[in-house]
């Protein structure tokens, strides 16, 4: 589900709870609206608020972390696929086929990865991804490109010792490049567990459904009620978005990509 579609599902849960609370109080037995009574249901429901404001704290750090650490993960990819190409470029012309690869593929993955953005100039496949499909460096095509930017390095044969350190410098780089680009891939995939983020919704609803039925029935009251749920589908909405870093409003940034494409032009 989107970021939108889930922040607009909790919200209109929480409504319905509230509601669901309002509509039931008018048909308790006056026993269970007893002073007694609702101290007991405000005790029980400040322990939810506990956990259920935990719960969201952590969730919220948790995100953060992950969008933080995909960004700084992102940095030296770009980083390791400029040092790279500078190693390329020290062997001599014979990389020149494999540069350009290179440079191909940077710019094909900043398009496809980062499509509401200006693509980057130059003659590249620009559609690699299906229509629907996810548009991330995931693409089985941006894959082949690396790939045969590695095939062509093996079927190098070097014609000094100084060109066979080079070469073997630019493997090792090539294999960094290579495992950094599946580290991304699986971090840039959600995280959140559902079943732990459906408990936490389950909580939330139970805790609007208690307050549908302490809370005086005035405007104040509902409309207080209203704007907490908007303040909670908020923070699932911003929970949600920082856990897929390269979809939704909130994404990292390209910048790092564009820079390193930047250094590899020849």
């Amino acid at each position: 589900m989107s970021e939108i579609g889930s922040a607009l599902l909790v919200f209109v849960l929480l409504l319905v709870s509230t509601g669901f609370g309002v509509w039931v109080r008018p048909l308790l037995p006056e026993e269970h609206k007893a002073h007694e009574t609702v101290q007991l249901v405000q005790l029980v429901i400040g322990m939810l608020v506990t956990f259920a404001a935990l719960v969201l704290g952590l969730m919220t750090a948790s995100a953060k972390s992950s969008f933080d650490t995909a960004e700084n993960d992102l940095r030296a990819y770009a980083a390791d696929i400029t040092e790279l190409d500078m190693t390329l470029r020290d062997y001599g012309s014979d990389t020149d086929a494999a540069r350009k690869l290179l440079r191909v593929y940077m710019a094909a993955a900043i398009a496809s990865t980062w499509p509401s953005e200006p693509a980057p100039p130059g003659e590249y496949p620009k559609n690699l991804v299906a229509p629907g499909d996810s548009q991330t460096l995931e693409s089985p095509q941006l894959g082949e490109m690396l790939t045969s930017v590695g095939r062509q390095l093996r079927q190098l044969r070097a014609r000094d010792p100084l060109q066979q350190r080079t070469l073997e410098d630019g493997l090792a780089q090539f294999r960094r490049v290579v495992d950094a680009r599946w580290k991304i891939i699986e971090e840039v995939h959600s995280s959140i567990s559902q079943p732990f983020f459906k408990t936490l919704t389950f909580w939330l609803c139970v805790i609007f459904l208690s307050f549908g039925l302490i809370a005086p029935r005035n405007a104040l009251a509902l409309v207080t009620i209203s704007l907490g749920a908007v303040s909670i589908a908020s923070a699932i909405y911003v929970i949600v978005d920082l856990d897929t870093p390269l979809t939704g409003p909130i994404v990292i940034s390209s910048e790092p990509m564009r820079d390193a494409l930047a250094h590899l032009t020849p």
